[in-house]
Order: structure tokens, then sequence, then C-alpha cells
């Protein structure tokens, strides 16, 4: 048996937790750079908010009906998932960290120890993250994966389920499948719902019902067979390594939206240098080291630049690196030939390919194994110094604001964003 526990309305759930002035009001949390909305209470949805809605659409009717609107405070969201994430790997055999806000649960095995069902696991779980964090989570149970899915949809849209939905028979099973839009199944994409739905497969149970064939030929081969047989209650697979940070990624990226277009060259190549600094964070966090670097521009799509509206270069690096100081040099270097004089940027990023393990690189024919232990031992101090005393606690001069600016240029929007109470010392919380 799987479990699905999924926090409701998690960024607004954080915020109500260290504000419970927040409670029974309707409260939206905007995304980075203050740009669309990415959380909303239940009471905001009510009011017909969608998620993504762009603030500046939806603000006259944010303003009508006193919603409360706060930036996003990642810092916070971070800390209490790995509150939320840590209790549940106590009390369960195996966790997957699908996301920032959900886990799936292997509860193979447990239903002997547990009376009368597992459905009291579910609730046992749920009381406790709510006392343990104050987040409010819904828990599906079920033999598969995408059952559990299923399951915990049902959890948070019933309120007679009381946020557990247990699947533990197969009248319950077709009972929740016939309750659930095609579309709303975990895997099906708007494309394959329209196709299904022009074949007259509408909910869940139908698309249960389809063969094997049928979802080879039509969902995407084996993938969607898979899918098929998981929705008829056969599991076809187990937990997979977390989100967490504990698997290790294939590429990474670290990209932003500029609070203002900037037009300078030392704006946005702080900005390049500080992206490449986050990303090389990562990488050794990982223990890998990458050879390819790509950076990238955008411009506004909505203003008077005119097409085309991005641009990249790919650099192949001689050695593959996770040296801060490396990966910063090269992303310059990328960024001079991507420069345009006169133009407006308004997002630039930072994507690092071509990853392998830090101790077995690829050396050239010239190449002394690995980098100095000199500076090996200053970016080890720098990780620590930043994992100490909070991110950006040390960095390279590029990255940094320059003289007589109170912030850089390029950080994004966050008008309303909340202290971040459980991870800066300065900011926390004071009980008179």
């Amino acid at each position: 048996m799987f479990g699905l526990v999924d926090c409701n309305n998690f960024y607004v759930s954080c915020e109500r937790v260290f504000q419970p002035r927040l409670e029974g009001k309707p409260v939206v949390v905007l995304s980075n750079n203050d740009g669309c909305l990415i959380s909303r209470s239940a009471e905001a949805k009510a009011l017909g908010l969608q998620m993504g809605d762009p603030y500046f659409q939806v603000k006259p009717l944010l303003q009508q009906h006193g919603v409360n609107v706060l930036s996003s405070n990642y810092a916070l969201y971070g800390d209490m998932s790995r509150r939320v994430m840590w209790y549940l790997s106590q009390v369960v055999p195996a966790v997957e960290v699908y996301s920032i806000d959900e886990a799936f649960l292997d509860l193979s095995g447990l239903e002997r120890y547990v009376t009368p069902s597992l459905a009291e696991l579910a609730r046992t779980l749920r009381a406790n993250v709510k006392a343990r964090t104050g987040i409010p989570v819904c828990v599906g149970v079920a033999p598969t994966k995408t059952l559990a899915k299923l399951a915990n949809r049902l959890a948070k849209k019933r309120p007679e389920l009381q946020g557990v939905c247990y699947l533990d028979s197969a009248a319950r099973r077709q009972w929740a499948l016939e309750q659930v839009a095609v579309e709303d199944v975990w895997g099906i994409g708007r494309q394959y719902a329209q196709k299904l739905m022009s074949r007259g497969i509408l909910t869940a149970a139908q698309l249960a019902g389809c063969s094997d064939g049928f979802a080879r030929q039509h969902l995407g081969g084996v993938v969607g067979q898979r899918l098929v047989r998981e929705l008829r209650g056969e599991p076809c697979q187990g937990l997979l390594p977390s989100e967490d940070g504990s698997l290790a990624r294939r590429s990474l990226c670290c990209s932003r939206t500029f609070g203002q277009p900037l037009s300078a060259f030392p704006d946005v190549l702080g900005a390049v240098s500080a992206f490449a600094s986050r990303a090389a964070e990562k990488l050794r966090r990982q223990g890998d080291a990458a050879h390819l670097l790509t950076v990238f521009l955008s411009k506004s799509r909505f203003g008077l630049e005119l097409p085309p509206y991005s641009a990249s270069t790919v650099l192949t690096l001689p050695v593959a690196t996770c040296d801060t100081v490396e990966l910063v040099r090269y992303a310059k270097t990328a960024l001079k030939r991507l420069w345009q004089p006169g133009q407006r940027y308004t997002k630039a990023g930072i994507v690092l390919d071509g990853l392998e393990p830090a101790g077995q690189t690829q050396l050239t024919l010239f190449e002394a194994p690995g980098m100095s232990a000199q500076r090996q031992r200053l970016l080890t101090e720098l990780d620590a110094l930043n994992r100490r005393f909070g991110k950006g606690t040390v960095q390279l001069a590029a990255t940094t604001r320059l003289p007589g600016q109170v912030r850089a240029p390029w950080e994004g929007q966050a008008q309303w964003r909340s202290p971040q109470y459980t991870t800066r010392l300065e900011e926390l919380l004071l009980v008179r």
C-alpha cells in the first residue's frame, strides 16, 4: 500500500502558522518578482482566483474583497517542508519527497500493526503533522501511487472524508475512479485529456477500463500502459529517489526575472554571476562537476523590443568543474557573446549540463588532476560559512551590488514578503 501526504495550500498555510490573523481570511501568495498567484487559500479560491493569474490583472478584485497579498518566502517554505518530511520519515518505513509539499509513503506490511485499518494511521499522521508544524494535510491511501494520488485529490475535494481517503477494496476504488475526471488523473496532461475525451473517455473509471493495447497506442507506449494498470490497482512503480536534494540531478538551472528591465552590462553581469555561483553551490552539494555551461538572456515580449526575444550560447569547458570562480569566469565570457548594447533585458539564467562525478572528470592531455588544494579549501570554507550564516553571506565581488546601490538592480520585487521566522536569527518571532 502507498500513501500520499499533500499539504493544503502550502505556502498560505506556512504564512498562517506565524500569522494567525490570516486564518479564515482570503490570502494569496505571489511568485518570484510578485508576478502571478502561486498559492491561494480556500477563501481566495472561492472568489474565482486562479493559479497563475497575473497580479496586475486581478489586483482590482483582490482590493475589492480585501484579499491579503504576500510575496513568496521560499526560505520559510523550504524549512517548514523539511519539518513535515522529517516527521513522516520517522513514522513510516520509506518516504519519497515528491515536491516541496507532497510525499509518497511506503505503507507495505503496516496493515497488521494498525487497528482497525491504515485509515487510522492516515488520520494519526494528519493530526500529528498539524500538531507538530501547524500545517494542514490530506492523506490518500491506495494499492498504487497513481491511485494514492487520486485518493488524495478526493480527500481534499470532499469535506465528508475529513482529509483521509482509503481505497482498501475494489468497490471503493471503483467509486473513487468514477468521481474523478480523466483530465485530473496524475500523468494525463492537456493534450492526452483532449484525445481521450474525443474518444468518449471522460472519467478515470473509463480510462481504467481501457485495454493495454489502447493505452500503448494512445498514451505514450509503456508509460501509458503502466498508468492504466495502476488505475486498476496493479502496482507498476515503487518509491523513487526524492526531489529533496538526495536525488542527483542530471542538469542544474538557476534563472530569475529581473525586478526591472536592465540595459547596463555590469548590472546583467552581476545577475549572471550570482546565478552561476548559486548553480556551483548546488553542483558541489551533490558531488558533481559540469563541462557544459549555457547562458541565456530574454527581453520582454510585451514591450517595444523586436524579436527574437531570447538568445543563448553554450560553452564546452576544457575540463568539468564545480569551481565557482571558474564558472563565473566562463559565464562572463558567454554573456559577452550574447550582449547587444542598447537592449533592455528582463531575464537571465545559467544551465549546467554534462555532469560528472567531481573526482572522476575527464582531463585534457596536459591538465593537472582536479583543482588545487588551496582552491578546494577556499570553496569548502565558502560553503561552510554560507550554510552557517545564511545563503549569500560570503560571495564573489562580481555578484554583489555596486557601490551606492541599496539592492542589486536585478533582484526581484518582494513588497509583501514576511520575515524568515525559522532561518534568520534577527527575524525570529517575538512573543511579548
